[in-house]
Protein backbone atom coordinates (compact mmCIF):
# COMPACT_ATOMS: atom_id res chain seq x y z
CA UNK A 1 0.00 0.00 0.00
CA UNK A 2 1.08 3.11 -0.91
CA UNK A 3 0.62 5.90 1.78
CA UNK A 4 1.83 9.65 1.05
CA UNK A 5 1.82 12.44 3.68
CA UNK A 6 -1.69 14.44 2.38
CA UNK A 7 -1.38 16.45 5.86
CA UNK A 8 1.51 18.40 5.20
CA UNK A 9 -0.34 20.29 2.29
CA UNK A 10 -3.73 20.28 4.35
CA UNK A 11 -4.95 17.96 2.14
CA UNK A 12 -3.11 18.02 -1.55
CA UNK A 13 0.37 17.65 -2.17
CA UNK A 14 2.53 19.07 -5.21
CA UNK A 15 2.98 16.77 -8.44
CA UNK A 16 5.94 17.71 -10.63
CA UNK A 17 4.76 16.63 -14.47
CA UNK A 18 7.20 15.81 -16.81
CA UNK A 19 7.33 14.89 -20.62
CA UNK A 20 8.23 10.70 -20.39
CA UNK A 21 10.40 10.75 -23.70
CA UNK A 22 11.83 14.32 -23.63
CA UNK A 23 12.14 14.90 -19.43
CA UNK A 24 10.76 18.16 -20.19
CA UNK A 25 8.99 19.07 -17.10
CA UNK A 26 5.41 20.24 -18.54
CA UNK A 27 3.72 21.58 -15.19
CA UNK A 28 3.58 21.66 -11.98
CA UNK A 29 -0.63 21.02 -9.67
CA UNK A 30 -1.95 19.39 -6.65
CA UNK A 31 -3.45 16.27 -6.03
CA UNK A 32 -5.66 15.25 -2.95
CA UNK A 33 -6.51 11.78 -2.38
CA UNK A 34 -9.42 11.48 -4.76
CA UNK A 35 -7.21 12.29 -7.73
CA UNK A 36 -4.55 10.23 -6.46
CA UNK A 37 -6.97 7.42 -6.26
CA UNK A 38 -8.02 8.39 -9.95
CA UNK A 39 -4.93 8.31 -11.48
CA UNK A 40 -4.31 5.15 -10.27
CA UNK A 41 -7.21 3.98 -11.40
CA UNK A 42 -7.80 5.22 -14.67
CA UNK A 43 -4.07 5.52 -15.75
CA UNK A 44 -4.62 9.09 -17.12
CA UNK A 45 -3.29 12.04 -14.36
CA UNK A 46 -6.11 13.96 -12.73
CA UNK A 47 -5.21 16.89 -10.24
CA UNK A 48 -7.45 18.83 -7.59
CA UNK A 49 -7.96 22.54 -8.29
CA UNK A 50 -7.31 24.33 -4.59
CA UNK A 51 -8.76 27.88 -6.48
CA UNK A 52 -12.18 25.99 -7.84
CA UNK A 53 -11.88 23.24 -5.00
CA UNK A 54 -12.50 20.79 -7.73
CA UNK A 55 -11.08 17.63 -8.92
CA UNK A 56 -10.17 17.67 -12.42
CA UNK A 57 -9.10 15.21 -15.12
CA UNK A 58 -6.47 16.67 -16.68
CA UNK A 59 -7.04 17.65 -21.00
CA UNK A 60 -11.16 16.50 -20.07
CA UNK A 61 -12.14 19.52 -22.15
CA UNK A 62 -9.11 20.50 -23.95
CA UNK A 63 -8.31 16.30 -25.42
CA UNK A 64 -4.76 17.39 -24.23
CA UNK A 65 -4.89 13.89 -21.57
CA UNK A 66 -1.71 12.64 -19.64
CA UNK A 67 -1.17 9.10 -19.91
CA UNK A 68 0.55 7.83 -17.06
CA UNK A 69 3.96 6.38 -17.67
CA UNK A 70 5.65 6.29 -14.30
CA UNK A 71 5.18 7.78 -11.13
CA UNK A 72 8.04 8.39 -8.45
CA UNK A 73 7.42 9.49 -4.96
CA UNK A 74 9.98 11.98 -2.91
CA UNK A 75 11.68 10.56 0.25
CA UNK A 76 8.97 11.89 2.07
CA UNK A 77 5.96 10.74 0.76
CA UNK A 78 4.46 14.46 -0.03
CA UNK A 79 5.31 15.08 -3.41
CA UNK A 80 5.10 13.23 -6.68
CA UNK A 81 7.08 13.03 -10.17
CA UNK A 82 4.91 11.84 -12.62
CA UNK A 83 6.04 10.68 -16.11
CA UNK A 84 3.72 11.21 -18.96
CA UNK A 85 2.61 10.75 -22.27
CA UNK A 86 1.71 13.80 -23.08
CA UNK A 87 -1.73 13.28 -25.92
CA UNK A 88 -2.00 16.87 -27.42
CA UNK A 89 0.74 19.44 -28.56
CA UNK A 90 -0.27 21.16 -24.90
CA UNK A 91 0.38 20.70 -21.74
CA UNK A 92 -0.44 24.24 -20.46
CA UNK A 93 -3.77 26.13 -20.11
CA UNK A 94 -2.49 29.03 -21.81
CA UNK A 95 -1.30 27.44 -25.27
CA UNK A 96 1.93 26.05 -24.20
CA UNK A 97 3.56 23.00 -24.20
CA UNK A 98 4.79 23.73 -21.05
CA UNK A 99 3.70 25.86 -18.11
CA UNK A 100 7.50 26.90 -17.96
CA UNK A 101 7.45 28.62 -21.08
CA UNK A 102 9.39 32.20 -19.26
CA UNK A 103 12.26 32.39 -18.41
CA UNK A 104 14.67 34.99 -16.40
CA UNK A 105 17.09 37.30 -18.33
CA UNK A 106 18.55 40.08 -15.88
CA UNK A 107 15.33 42.17 -14.68
CA UNK A 108 13.64 40.73 -17.91
CA UNK A 109 10.98 37.43 -17.69
CA UNK A 110 11.59 36.08 -21.79
CA UNK A 111 9.30 33.98 -23.46
CA UNK A 112 11.59 31.36 -25.16
CA UNK A 113 8.24 28.75 -26.54
CA UNK A 114 5.69 28.89 -29.20
CA UNK A 115 3.02 29.45 -28.53
CA UNK A 116 0.93 26.02 -29.81
CA UNK A 117 -3.02 27.44 -29.16
CA UNK A 118 -4.38 30.41 -28.07
CA UNK A 119 -7.39 30.55 -25.99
Amino acid sequence: MIELNFEKGNGSIPVITQDFKSGEVLMMAFMNMSAWEQTLKTGYVHYWSRSRDKLWKKGEKSGNLQEVKEIRIDCDNDCILIKVHQIGDAACHTGYKSCFYRKIKGEDIIIDSEKIFNL
